[in-house]
């Protein structure tokens, strides 16, 4: 890189290093000092230079997630062993829990009081759907970039966390000094699909970027329009909701989440309608516009038509009224606005092609009718959600010219953000960039299905990329155990601790699988507390064992 590009990537928004963040670096500076303190506490003694590097992952799984480790994480603050953590990391549901400990200022040395308040909490009410319908509008008049995720984050996350949690990345960082150093995790949609670049995307309360690639820029910064690594349009920082949504933004895969979406989007525009007719009775309705009751009727028998394609039956009935009343609205004096295909059901793609077409046109013609609030943000939901747009930004390489970078990562204008989940279900990649020095990993798994995928799949990954990983064999068993240690020559060691195993359920594994799926709706207070101690209970039985991997760490250590 030329002195000319060095000097103007410093005064850049943007910062394209293979290196940790000044402020992440001296925090793991002081940290170091507080872990080796707590090994003290447990018998084991080092030098500052002996202290392993220590992260602790939370793998997606939606509310079975989010207890899950925070059992977990009660427990392991009762044994000792929470600060000896330095990277706490988080895919999905964990980042759920994450962003409920980091909203209390040094959680962990007062976990048990924050855990109750959590728990209070997400046993309680649910966040009001006046109030999630104001935030929701709030997101999409205050940014530029609308997407599914808003509305997610408004309508939906709110109904796991019972909460709207409008802090920010920037504030956390104000008021943490002793806690284990944050990073939630995404992943690049295109990046994902097309393997344009490496997809894995960070937040952490100083920066957000591509882990892999090493390009970051200001927490603060993330969602604004950046050219050439200016700042051209400011946006408003993203807040902690939002973030919930940005890495929770799918509980499941395929088919049941487009469905599940759609049905979301059906439920809200049936609390949304009565809302519409209350405001524009307030607004005073222009007597030549027309009525609230057919746009209302074109949007329900729309929504209904793409779940009838979804479930492969036949939606001629609807589709016959929604011409008709469009016909109605136009009066004879425009054309309406519509591709002339057939629907045809009996092949899945073609059908999923035709509704996104139809739905698209359905809005075109709405818009030239319904220009005005809160029109124009139903109209905006069903384009999202029929092109499926999830967590559009702006890209903050557009335009760079820095050739450490891929080629594609520059060109787009904006980039859409999902669930890293979808990739990998636990956050590997953010504790192996070879900067941060990770020597431990300690994956507490909350997955559906195959208790040891995201295990295998991060060693076949780090193979391919070749990051140092350690050789994963599973041994033939079912159930699964509650503690396995992977671990080799010169590559970090790590520790999987699948959540439903044969010590802490007995015979009872698939009763509590069955008990505690992904697309569920809230957990009940007795649900959260029986969780919290089923995973709580994979820690207490495996004190000694973690013991004793950290000290064959620290006497390799020793040993040079």
């Amino acid at each position: 890189m030329s002195a000319e590009e060095c000097f103007r990537l410093k005064e850049s928004e943007v910062r394209i290093e293979h290196s940790l963040n000044k402020n992440e670096e001296k925090f793991a500076i002081r940290r170091i000092k507080t872990v080796q303190q707590a090994l003290q506490k447990l018998g084991i003694h080092c030098s500052l230079d002996e202290v392993p590097n220590i992260a602790l992952l939370g793998s997606g799984g939606g509310e079975r997630a989010m207890v899950g480790l925070l059992g977990s994480l009660v427990q392991l603050e009762k044994a000792g062993f929470l600060d000896l953590i330095l990277y706490l990391s988080g895919v999905s549901g964990s980042t759920w829990c994450m962003a409920s400990l980091y909203q209390e200022p040094d959680w962990s040395t007062k976990l048990e009081a924050v855990k109750d308040k959590i728990i209070k909490r997400l046993s309680g009410p649910a966040v009001s759907w006046t109030d999630a319908f104001a935030k929701l509008k709030k997101y999409y008049y205050e940014k530029d970039n609308f997407s599914l995720t808003d509305f997610w984050a408004a309508m939906v996350v709110t109904t796991y966390v019972k909460e709207i949690d409008e802090h920010t990345l920037t504030e956390q960082w104000s008021q943490q000094s002793q806690d284990p150093f944050p990073i939630y995790t995404v992943i690049d949609k295109k990046c994902k699909q097309e393997k344009e670049a490496d997809p894995w995307l960070e937040f952490t309360t100083q920066e957000a970027g591509y882990s892999l690639i090493g390009a970051f820029l200001r927490a603060s910064s993330f969602g604004s329009q950046i050219e050439k690594g200016s700042m051209v349009k400011k946006q408003p920082e993203i807040d902690i909701l939002f973030l919930q949504a940005l890495c929770g933004s799918a509980l499941a895969d395929g088919e049941e989440l487009v469905k599940f979406i759609w049905q979301k989007i059906k439920d809200f525009f049936k609390h949304m309608f009565p809302h519409i007719k209350n405001i524009l009775q307030e607004k005073g309705q222009d007597p030549d516009s027309p009525p609230a009751d057919t746009f209302q009727d074109v949007v329900e028998k729309l929504v209904d038509m793409n779940l009838y394609v979804l479930d492969g039956k036949d939606p001629s009935a609807l589709d016959k009224s929604i011409r008709t009343m469009l016909i109605g609205l136009a009066g004879g004096k425009r054309q309406l606005i519509f591709q002339v295909e057939k629907l045809n059901l009996h092949n899945k793609e073609a059908a999923k092609l035709y509704m996104k077409r139809y739905t698209m046109d359905v809005c075109n013609n709405l818009s030239v009718w319904f220009k005005l609030w809160p029109f124009d943000l139903c109209c905006s939901i069903l384009r999202c959600a029929t092109q499926w747009i999830w967590g559009r930004e702006y890209n903050f390489l557009h335009n760079m010219t820095a050739k450490a970078l891929p080629d594609p990562l520059l060109k787009s204008e904006t980039r859409d953000y999902i669930d890293a989940g979808l990739l990998l279900n636990s956050p590997y990649f953010s504790v192996l960039r070879k900067e941060r020095n990770v020597e431990l990993i300690i994956s507490l798994d909350f997955s559906d299905g195959d208790p040891f995928m995201t295990v295998k799949k991060a060693a076949e990954m780090s193979k391919e990329q070749n990051i140092p990983f350690p050789e994963v064999i599973i041994p033939p068993e079912d159930p699964p155990k509650d503690f396995y240690v992977f671990e080799g020559q010169k590559v970090p060691t790590v520790i999987h601790i699948p959540l439903f195993n044969v010590v802490n359920c007995g015979d009872k594994t698939e009763e509590w699988r069955k008990k505690y799926h992904t697309l569920q709706g809230p957990y009940s207070a007795e649900m959260i507390t029986d969780l919290m101690d089923v995973a709580g209970k994979n820690i207490t039985n495996n004190k000694e064992n973690l013991k004793k991997v950290i000290c064959a760490i620290v006497e390799q250590k020793k040993m040079g």
